[in-house]
């Protein structure tokens, strides 16, 4: 048996399967941004208040009441600062130092299995195509067996091809608003980290570095 044959012999089995590797990859795809929307919920927290907190702290040139307000708070933006803050008695350029180490690390924290949404958000559609092709050529058998009639069996291979893309762009279409949504709040957080830790390094640089 050919090459040709043997794909011949596989398309003819029918694209059910890719059908049921696309809802697995969906329900999969759906765990994921279950599991980021709740970490991202939980490891929020009120930046503004923080940053309040912290200005009525550093102007009283009190970074131990700094630190110990931090300890209390889970949020991402806080983890940096309290990287900041300590490294205060290292000066200001190891304090910048250890706050882009420990954004890279939250970024790799904050963007753990989005690169699965991406993966199915890009090519889900071209798992549904080769549903597509597989049903069309299995649509060319069955018309070749019946003797060019239209059949029942002629049309359900047809129905399942254009199914087949269907489910496929219907993948995609959540994983990539997902994973997109997801890129844009890690962006906002970190930068908005990035900005306490500036305004830290500033006092640090002010008090601390003369």
């Amino acid at each position: 048996m050919d090459i040709q044959q043997r794909l011949t012999a596989f398309a003819l089995l029918g694209a059910t399967w890719v059908m049921w590797l696309l809802v697995v990859l969906s329900v999969i795809g759906l765990a994921v941004i279950l599991e980021r929307a709740y970490y991202m919920i939980v490891s929020r927290g009120n930046i503004d208040r923080l940053r309040k907190a912290l200005q009525s702290d550093l102007e009283k040139n009190d970074v131990e009441s700094a630190q110990k307000s931090l300890t209390n708070i889970k949020s991402l933006e806080a983890r940096i600062a309290r990287v900041v803050l300590e490294s205060a008695a290292n000066g200001a350029e190891v304090a910048r130092e250890r706050m882009a180490a420990e954004q890279q690390i939250l970024k790799i924290q904050m963007e753990r299995n989005l690169v699965f949404l991406g993966t199915v958000g890009n090519n889900a559609p071209f798992v549904g195509l080769l549903g597509t092709v597989i049903g069309i050529i299995r649509a060319f058998h069955t018309l070749d067996d019946s003797a060019g009639k239209v059949t029942a069996g002629l049309m359900a291979d047809i129905g399942e091809a254009l199914v087949a893309t269907a489910i496929g762009i219907l993948v995609a279409l959540p994983a990539v608003a997902a994973y997109n949504t997801f890129q844009r709040i890690i962006k906002t957080r970190l930068a908005r980290a990035e900005a306490l830790g500036d305004y830290i390094i500033a006092y640090l640089k002010t008090n601390h570095d003369k």
